[in-house]
C-alpha cells in the first residue's frame, strides 16, 4: 500500500467520522460482567479482576507486555523495580516474581530455541536490551549502538521491542529513540540497520513493536509498528520494505500473531477532533488477508469500496476500563490478556472468548 494513498484515505475517513458525532460523544459506562464486546466471530466477555494482586506486595506502574511460555505460564513485564516480572497462571494466580534492574521495563519477547526458552527485555530507560533465561539469569546485553560505531554518541537509543528471526537473528525496534530497526546475530553481533525516522513508506514514526509473521511458512516477513502513522509495515527479513497495513484512527502497539490472525493493543484512538486522545484504547484483530474483523472495545470495522474507515474506542462499552491498551497475549483457548500503560497502576484484564 502506498502511504501517500493512505493519507488520502485517512482524510476521507476523518471527514466521514466528523459527520457521525455519536461516535465521538458516546457516553462512558463501566462494563458489567455480562458485557460482550467485539464483532463477528471474535467476541469476548470482560474480566477486569483477572490479574489483581496485593499492590503493597506486588505493585505495578505500567503493565507493558505479556508472553506465554510452553508451560502456559503468562509472563508480564512492568517498569516497577520491586518486581519487574510477574508470572501468572491462566486463572490469574501469581506463580513467581523477579527482576529489579529494569526501571523502564517495556518490551518482552519469548524465544523458544529448540525447546529451551529465553526472554528478551527492552528497557528504554537504561538504553539496553537484555537476554535472560526463562528465570531471569542475564546471558548478554545489547547496549547503545554507538559503542560499535552504528550510532553517534548523541543519537538516542530507547529500544521498545525485539523479535527473533528463523535463524536466531535478533531484531531491535528503537521505537522511542532514533526509529531504526537494528539486526544482530543470535550472539549479538551487528548485521544492519534499516528504517529510520520519516514519513516515507520504509520509515517510521514510533517504531513501537515488531514480530516475525510466519503465516506464509515459505516466506516469513517482519511486521513493524509505525504507531503515529496508525500502521503496520511489512519488510523482508533483510530489511526491504514490502507494504503498509493502514489502520486509520488506531495508534497500534506491537503486532501479535496467533493462528491465522493478528492481534494488537491500541494505545490511543483519534477519538476527539481527530487528535490522539487519552483513555481511548481498544484491541484490534486482523485476519490473514490483513483485514480488520473485530475491534473489542472499539467501533465495528467498516470497509467502503475496499477502504477501512476510521476506528475509535466505543466508550459506551468499555469506558473507564480500557484506557491505553499497550499489549495483548493470546492463550490456547483464544482468550486475550490485555496489558495497559498509564492505567492507574491496574493489573491485566482478561477477555474470555464467547
Amino acid at each position: 500500500m502506498n502511504l501517500s494513498t493512505s493519507r488520502r484515505d485517512f482524510v476521507k475517513a476523518a471527514a466521514t467520522t466528523l459527520l457521525a458525532p455519536s461516535i465521538i460523544t458516546s457516553v462512558k459506562a463501566q462494563p458489567t460482567a455480562d458485557t460482550i464486546i467485539g464483532h463477528g466471530s471474535h467476541r469476548y466477555k470482560i474480566n477486569a479482576d483477572w490479574g489483581k494482586l496485593d499492590a503493597a506486595k506486588f505493585p505495578v506502574k505500567n503493565c507493558h507486555e505479556m508472553v506465554m511460555d510452553s508451560k502456559g505460564r503468562l509472563i508480564m513485564v512492568t517498569d516497577e523495580t520491586k518486581n519487574n516480572i510477574l508470572v501468572y497462571d491462566r486463572s490469574g494466580k501469581l506463580l513467581d516474581s523477579w527482576g529489579h534492574e529494569y526501571p523502564g521495563g517495556h518490551g518482552l519477547t519469548l524465544w523458544n530455541a529448540n525447546g529451551e526458552e529465553f526472554l528478551f527485555i527492552c528497557d528504554p530507560n537504561s538504553n539496553k536490551v537484555t537476554k535472560t533465561d526463562i528465570n531471569g539469569k542475564v546471558l548478554f546485553v545489547i547496549e547503545h549502538p554507538s559503542k560499535i560505531g552504528v550510532y553517534k554518541a548523541e543519537d538516542k537509543f530507547l529500544p521498545t521491542e525485539t523479535t527473533i528471526g528463523p535463524n536466531g537473528d535478533i531484531y531491535v525496534a528503537d521505537g522511542y529513540g532514533s526509529q531504526w530497526i537494528l539486526q544482530y546475530t543470535s550472539k549479538g553481533e551487528f548485521i544492519r540497520k534499516f528504517g529510520g525516522p520519516g514519513d516515507g513508506d520504509d520509515q517510521f514514526a514510533t517504531a513501537h513493536g515488531i514480530t516475525v509473521d510466519y503465516r506464509n511458512k515459505a516466506n516469513p516477513t517482519l511486521l513493524i509498528t509505525s504507531r503515529v502513522h496508525n500502521s503496520f509495515k511489512r519488510f523482508t527479513l533483510d530489511g526491504k520494505y514490502l507494504s503498509t497495513i493502514f489502520l486509520p484512527g488506531a495508534f497500534v502497539c506491537r503486532p501479535v500473531i496467533h493462528g491465522d490472525h493478528l492481534f494488537a493493543g491500541v494505545c490511543w484512538s483519534r477519538l476527539r477532533y481527530m487528535n490522539q486522545t487519552n483513555n481511548s484504547g481498544f484491541v484490534t484483530i486482523l485476519d490473514k488477508n490483513d483485514k480488520v474483523v473485530s475491534n473489542p472495545g472499539g467501533t465495528k470495522p467498516e470497509y467502503r469500496d475496499g477502504k477501512l474507515q476510521l476506528m475509535v474506542q466505543d466508550a459506551s462499552t468499555v469506558g473507564g476500563t480500557f484506557m491505553h491498551c499497550h499489549d495483548v497475549c493470546i492463550d490456547n483457548d483464544e482468550n486475550i490478556y490485555i496489558c495497559q500503560w498509564n492505567a492507574k497502576q491496574t493489573y491485566p484484564i482478561k477477555l474470555s472468548r464467547v
